[in-house]
């Protein structure tokens, strides 16, 4: 029995030891070592690494404050409710934020520090960095360095042409949309969120060489701009560009493009190793949050920075407004299809869209990073933290949201649920629906997520009044009569809801349940 037990103990640690083995000469030993040492990515990653320090001005353009706490908090009062806390500090907590910054129209509303951050603390960029990465595509194409976004991204890195010739039919625009069909492993443990050893994700992060990664490993699974993925060896490849067309770093180029042009404070960017001395592109540029409110107030205002067109304001638009001739379905599903409502990428910056032709656009990273700019409005909010939880930049479109239907919003805080749906009825317009149908539905999950379902009922069927043909409007409803134990009225709701579209798995699987 021992001898048994023996045997089953030693026969995972030896396939894990082999495929220790294998990693390492595949990737490298340090590449291993860091795998095992810091693990999961988090926010003090960059601690782990020799970082470049880009220098900031100084000197530079500063934000009015007229704080407004009470405005601001009461914009995430459904995300606080969802999450079944009593107040926006526990769940800052709870949900590891550690800085929120609300401006409008150059003017802090809103600026608080969490779980021991402050002002000056660094707060790493995680995805948001792409963002910084098409500025300087921008910037370089501005100074004639790049010629062109059709140009072959082999133009730059012939040698990758010398290892596959399919590489000279990837353009930069390929690149900058994530459309570039490279190849790029995802795979987790099951039942999980965590990359498996051999994920591109954790390859990319982790490895002490990537630029000789990018030029020797990194294969084609797919012609360019038939497909979207997101994936980080674009981003990668768009630094190495910039370094080849430039003849100076990434940090460098960034420093004197942007940050000792407006930036306050330093930065700094993480390197894979001091051998090879290459920035992680992606997602390890470290800055303070209130300069990540600086770079959304310069794409804010069309890339001018108090009357220095810092970058070209075509670039700028190209960059955070959709391009609509790119066909919807090659997006996932959850992207929002061909609905006016959806979420799009553009050069490296994620995008809102809404029926009224109004947008938002934003960094978007890891963790809780995020940049997220209202133009209509003038408002740029700056949220960031450590955990994927209980915080999304889809909570910011709810914000954007609340915003827009501020009266509904505040009555239901102020007033309740009940009241200020009577209230609304009494001077409604039976010819305008002034409610977008995410704005209720996101509501009411609020409050049914937090327990309180008869107020999500009555928000779901404010939603249907105002969407009668809307499938999921009754799906919404459905639901909240579901958890209510309210069967046979679910079943109806339901039932209607696949009338409207047959192809509802949602609640087809639902009925099978109920029925």
């Amino acid at each position: 029995m021992k001898k048994t037990l023996k045997i089953i103990l030693i026969i995972p640690l030896a396939l894990l030891l082999l495929v220790l083995i294998v990693l390492s000469a595949k990737y490298s030993p340090a590449y291993v070592y860091r795998l095992l040492t810091m693990n999961v990515a988090d926010v003090y990653d960059y601690q782990n690494f020799e970082n470049r320090k880009i220098k900031g001005s100084g000197n530079t353009f500063e934000f009015e404050k007229n704080l407004d706490e009470s405005y601001v908090e009461s914009l995430f009062s459904d995300r606080v409710l969802q999450s079944k806390f009593n107040s926006i500090d526990e769940w800052a907590k709870k949900s590891k934020t550690t800085a929120l910054i609300f401006i409008r129209k150059d003017t802090i509303l809103y600026e608080k520090y969490f779980n021991g951050f402050a002002r000056e603390s660094y707060f790493h960029s995680q995805s948001m960095a792409k963002s910084f990465i098409s500025f300087l595509i921008g910037a370089a194409l501005d100074d004639g360095l790049i010629s062109g976004l059709d140009d072959s991204m082999t133009k730059y890195i012939p040698e990758l042409k010398d290892r596959d010739p399919r590489f000279e039919k990837i353009s930069i625009r390929n690149l900058l949309e994530m459309r570039s069909g490279l190849k790029y492993y995802e795979g987790y443990f099951p039942g999980t969120h965590i990359h498996l050893p051999w994920h591109d994700e954790a390859v990319g992060y982790y490895h002490p060489k990537v630029r000789k990664l990018l030029l020797e490993k990194v294969d084609i699974a797919q012609e360019p701009g038939k497909t979207f993925q997101y994936c980080n060896y674009n981003t990668s490849y768009l630094g190495l560009i910039i370094e080849r067309a430039t003849g100076k770093t990434v940090s460098e180029y960034l420093q004197e493009k942007l940050w000792t042009k407006m930036m306050k404070y330093s930065a700094l960017f993480s390197i894979d190793s001091k051998e090879s001395g290459f920035e992680y592109i992606p997602s390890r540029l470290i800055a303070r949050a209130i300069d990540y409110a600086r770079f959304g107030r310069l794409y804010l205002k069309g890339g001018n920075w108090n009357g220095e067109q810092i970058i070209s304001q075509n670039w700028v638009n190209k960059s955070t407004k959709e391009n609509a001739s790119i066909p919807r379905n090659i997006y996932p599903v959850w992207l929002g299809g061909e609905n006016c409502n959806h979420t799009y990428y553009s050069y490296q910056w994620w995008g809102h869209t809404e029926c009224d032709s109004t947008f938002q656009f934003f960094a978007n990273g890891n963790l809780g990073q995020a940049i997220y700019v209202i133009p209509d409005k003038e408002i740029i909010i700056v949220h960031c933290g450590n955990s994927n939880e209980l915080f999304s930049a889809y909570d910011l479109w709810h914000v954007a949201d609340c915003i827009k239907f501020n009266d509904f919003h505040k009555k239901v805080n102020q007033k309740g649920v009940t009241e200020a749906i009577s209230e609304y009825y009494e001077v409604r317009n039976d010819s305008i629906h002034p409610f977008s149908e995410r704005f209720l539905m996101d509501k009411g999950y609020a409050y049914l997520n937090g327990g309180k379902i008869d107020d999500a009922k009555k928000l779901f069927e404010l939603n249907l009044k105002t969407h009668p043909g809307s499938w999921n409007a009754y799906n919404n409803l459905a639901e909240a009569f579901s958890l209510a134990d309210e069967v046979d009225s679910a079943i109806v709701y339901y039932k209607k809801s696949l009338q409207l579209k047959p192809q509802n798995n949602w609640a087809t699987e639902k009925l099978k349940v109920l029925d």
